[in-house]
């Protein structure tokens, strides 16, 4: 249990105990299973334990120039692997010094930097493709929707693989399990079929909740063997939340409470919008520590974040007790994909960044000032 108390408010506080119980989850898939699994920092880029995630997995995947920078800087002896969903051409040769791996996202882009491929042998080259199927819900979050930019569809190849690529990648799933990948892969056969024995690789991208209750590990290890085995090729995963799962929260404190027209909100020294964006987004509701849905006739507040945006709220919960200036709040599992996607709109503060070790120490690894504002902007 983290010690709150012995954190400053607003912050983002990791528990190394449960980081490193997923982390002994997914290491012992990847064993099993016999792939490499990396670590997507779109979903978590806490740069401080890159360290200790590297003990436990092959590596990394990027998704941008300033990604693959971070890995090589803070992952050690690891170079990025690298999909963008459009390089930009003065970037390109720095990637190529960064990277392991490069996916293209279309045939065009391949045919625009294939020449680079014979004059970088250690680097492999992927493309990435639309499976054409997908059990995502959220239309934005779902890569596979009709019109997509994001993967080349099937009827984009001839009859034959572009020369020089090495691999095939997907991107499918958004915390899903592992049935969703079997359809996925299904339907990725379908279409795909003809191009898979020729591949090195087959990267089935992130999305993989593998650390969440109830996912069904053996199937995944199965499907994963079966697949390998069919085809001959070296697997990668790269999940992002199943990483940092049910790792750690975001600590809050009540600032006020404002009372109009039968909602009480608690106005808090956090933003939904900064902060924790995805809870606008999805949407979903974080869970709170000693909070539940409604209940009548229990004390019931609206959450209310910092800014001026007139959305920047989340509603609605009870409590046991009436809450008051000074009360602190836990918002749940706040480590994936909040920190990767904060902002400081409004010049509101940014939470600190903190750690609780497995060996109980309370450290703050970051905090944020004006200067933090006032440099990301001219």
């Amino acid at each position: 249990m983290i010690p709150y108390d012995s954190f400053p408010s607003p912050a983002y506080i990791l528990d190394e105990s449960l980081l490193l119980r997923n982390l002994e989850l997914i290491q012992s898939v990847k064993n099993r299973a016999g792939v490499h699994i990396i670590l997507a920092l779109k979903g978590f880029a806490m740069w401080s334990v890159f360290p200790l995630v590297r003990q436990y997995l092959d590596g990394a995947t990027a998704s941008s120039l300033y990604e693959a920078q971070l890995i090589n800087d803070y992952m050690p002896d690891t170079k990025a692997h690298t999909y963008c969903a459009a390089f930009i051409p003065s970037e390109f040769e720095s990637y190529l010094a960064l990277s392991s791996h490069i996916t293209f996202n279309s045939i065009s882009e391949y045919e625009r930097y294939k020449h680079y491929i014979p004059q970088y042998p250690e680097v492999s080259f992927g493309i990435r493709v639309n499976p054409g199927y997908s059990d995502v819900g959220t239309d934005l979050y779902n890569p596979c929707t009709p019109g997509s930019r994001l993967g080349t569809p099937a009827n984009h190849f001839g009859n034959s693989w572009p020369a020089g690529l090495e691999g095939l990648h997907f991107h499918a799933l958004c915390e899903n399990d592992s049935y969703s990948l079997e359809r996925v892969l299904a339907s990725l056969e379908e279409r795909f079929s003809k191009y898979l024995h020729q591949l090195k690789w087959i990267n089935m991208g992130g999305g993989h909740l593998m650390t969440r209750e109830g996912y069904d590990i053996e199937h995944l290890i199965q499907l994963l063997q079966k697949f390998k085995e069919k085809y001959q090729v070296e697997i990668i995963l790269e999940p992002g939340s199943a990483v940092a799962w049910q790792t750690g929260d975001l600590l809050s404190t009540v600032l006020d409470i404002v009372d109009n027209e039968g909602t009480s909100t608690a106005m808090l020294d956090v933003s939904f919008t900064a902060h924790m964006p995805d809870t606008l987004e999805m949407p979903y509701k974080p869970t709170i520590d000693g909070a539940t849905d409604p209940v009548k006739g229990s004390p019931t507040y609206r959450m209310g974040g910092m800014s001026c945006l007139s959305g920047d709220f989340m509603g609605d919960y009870s409590f046991e007790n009436e809450l008051k200036p000074g009360d602190r709040l836990v918002l749940k599992d706040m480590i994936h994909y909040t920190m990767v996607k904060t902002t400081m709109f409004n010049g509101v503060g940014h939470p600190a960044i903190a750690i609780y070790t497995k060996d109980k120490e309370c450290k703050v690894i970051r905090e944020f000032s004006y200067e933090d504002y006032r440099d990301r902007l001219s």
